[in-house]
């Protein structure tokens, strides 16, 4: 194969990106949906769907490795290749009496190689443009990966309910489904071996070379030795607490029957619904809170933000006791709670980079992801548990008394981001 060194951008950075979410969307969230239509319950759903978090939350300490061996380019293509195998084992498994424990085995592996194509991607995005490109599509980038999942949540979980109606088989249908994503990394796999440059930078490079470009443990520890990071690590780990609690167990209560307290819909309406308008509602949210904090700045807009974050949770408080069946009223309060979802986490995001500065701003960054994704981890722990324990009822209660920590923080956190940031520029 002749190595190009460049080619235009637009024939790769869409599908890498797209590449990078239909993963992370399947594993933490389609999963979900297919163990509930499968008949898991939702104690054993919430515990072992939020262990799938884990490869997000240390891929920080595995990203040297992404540098030392190989080129990024060879990363990104080898970790398509293995998402195919995950997902087509897991599109095989679904017929097996043991399809729980193999298909979460392969979730499990599907998260570490997603973890790490996302190392490489955003690693050879940085290699392969140059800084007026990378600035060119960064917000485009953002597109494809929102577009990634709609595809997910959306289109796969509508083609499954579609499916379940058509064939009468769940498994068949899920099977079908996650085997259309298994194609598609196929597709990937052999696009990229093709289409993707050889950038002149991408090579690999010897332990030796890269501890004398970065030392991960100096910028460890200068992340823990910022002022108020106690405080800081605990608005990290609290500011969407409820939210964390409350996602696993959306697609449950959507789910369930009436009976058990849930709303019965079908998986077409959850597709539809959750999967569709839902994301469009948060990228919506996500793209004012964006607007919202570059014109009044993050400090005049992190109170409110932290109230549209949480307030919305009502939603399903609502549903919770009147049941409704009205379908327009059920997409009405999801997409609201969705938009408010996607605007509040703007300003979590937001100040995760302005505490992110100096010499290592991207490991700090890294590690602050890294801490986020544990403040989804932990209570998906127990989530499913309290639910079956105290009924979707109460348990919205629960979730809208766990907003509250992370509104205190606030009082607390080091809040001169905006005059920091200003001098970091000058």
């Amino acid at each position: 194969m002749k190595e190009v060194k460049t080619r235009n951008p637009w024939l790769f950075i869409p599908t890498l990106y797209f590449a990078e979410g239909v993963p992370y969307v399947i594993i933490n969230t389609v999963s979900v949906i297919l163990y509930k239509k499968m008949g898991i319950s939702n104690t054993e759903i919430a515990f072992w769907t939020s262990f799938l978090y884990l490869p997000w939350v240390i891929k920080m300490f595995w990203g040297p490795m992404v540098d030392t061996y190989s080129t990024k380019r060879n990363w990104v293509i080898f970790t398509q290749f293995l998402m195919m195998c995950c997902l087509g084992l897991i599109s095989f498994v679904l017929h097996s009496p043991v399809f729980f424990f193999i298909s979460l085995f392969a979730f499990v592996i599907g998260a570490f190689v997603s973890a790490t194509y996302d190392i490489a991607t955003d690693g050879f995005y940085m290699i392969s443009l140059d800084k007026e490109k990378q600035a060119y599509f960064v917000g485009l980038r953002s597109v494809f990966y929102r577009m990634a999942m709609i595809f997910g949540s959306g289109f796969l979980v509508y083609l499954a309910g579609y499916l379940e109606g058509e064939l009468n088989n769940i498994a068949a249908s899920w099977s079908i489904a996650i085997g259309l994503a298994a194609i598609l990394f196929g597709a990937f796999f052999v696009y990229h071996r093709f289409i993707l440059p050889f950038p002149v930078d991408d090579k690999k490079r010897s332990p030796a070379e890269l501890e004398d470009k970065t030392s991960f443990k100096d910028a460890f520890a200068s992340y823990f030795k910022q002022s108020k990071i106690g405080i800081i690590l605990l608005f990290i780990l609290f500011y969407r607490f409820g939210e964390a609690m409350l996602i696993k167990l959306t697609a449950p209560f959507l789910i369930d029957k009436r009976i058990l307290g849930g709303l019965e819909l079908t998986t077409q309406d959850v597709g539809f619904i959750y999967g569709t308008i839902g994301v469009i509602a948060l990228i919506l949210g996500a793209i004012l809170g964006g607007w919202a904090i570059a014109k009044y700045g993050l400090k005049k807009c992190i109170w409110p933000m932290v109230f549209i974050l949480n307030f919305p949770n009502i939603a399903y408080l609502y549903l919770a006791y009147v049941q409704s069946t009205n379908l327009y009223e059920i997409g009405t309060l999801i997409a609201l709670e969705q938009f408010g979802y996607g605007f509040g986490f703007t300003a979590y995001t937001v100040y995760l980079m302005y505490i992110s500065r100096g010499k290592y701003k991207t490991s700090h960054f890294a590690i602050s992801t890294g801490i986020m994704a544990l403040g989804m981890m932990i209570p998906g722990f127990w989530s499913g548990w309290l639910q079956s324990v105290v009924g979707y009822k109460i348990f919205f209660w629960i979730v809208l008394l766990m907003c509250i920590p992370g509104i205190l923080t606030l009082f607390f956190i080091p809040m001169d981001i905006d005059k920091k940031v200003q001098n970091d520029k000058k």
